[in-house]
């Protein structure tokens, strides 16, 4: 599989930082990295995250922050939030990010990397933020379509493609979750 490279910190007032080694000495230094958790926040906790592509791999289309929390009744929420993307893509009326695009041809089982980036770095404050009930924030990174697995299989034999499998697929890295604690 992708072997995407990702790093997320989080912590109050975590600014932008210029690149991936000022993210980790901010993040380590005034916030906590994955696998940690923010404890007794007073205001709403800011991430950074960054993610590289496989070199060997697809451009990353985005990065994205999920959120998850249990709500007032007991009922689990979760939210995804679109952090940073590639290219100059704006959201729609719906508040939602367009596709990255698609760059697979299933007749040969290949793609181009010329939509999606090699790299990308974002900042993003939570605005639904309250200190007196438990969260988990997560990042996920989404590659640009490739071709699926069964698409390389089914052109390398000169087999028909299988008409109920998706002939491609974004590949994605995940985080160990920031847990934030009253």
């Amino acid at each position: 599989g992708t072997r995407i490279k990702v790093r997320v910190c989080g912590g109050a007032g975590l600014a932008a930082p210029a690149d991936a080694k000022a993210m980790v000495e901010q993040g380590y230094s005034g916030g906590v990295p994955m696998g940690g958790t923010i404890s007794g926040a007073v205001k709403a906790p800011t991430f950074t995250v960054w993610a590289a592509k496989d070199p060997n791999g697809a451009n990353l289309d985005r990065i994205q922050i999920i959120k998850g929390q249990v709500d007032a009744k007991g009922e689990p929420q979760d939210k995804v939030i679109d952090v940073v993307w590639s290219g100059d893509r704006k959201r729609g009326g719906d508040g939602k990010l367009p596709p990255v695009g698609n760059t697979v041809d299933v007749t040969k089982a290949t793609y181009a990397n010329t939509i999606g980036s090699p790299e990308l770095m974002g900042t993003w404050t939570d605005p639904d933020f309250d200190p007196a009930r438990p969260a988990l924030y997560y990042v996920r990174v989404l590659e640009i379509p490739t071709p699926r697995w069964t698409t390389y299989d089914a052109v390398r034999n000169k087999l028909e493609l299988l008409p109920d499998v998706p002939a491609e697929i974004q590949e994605r890295a995940w985080t160990s979750p920031i847990w934030y604690t009253p």
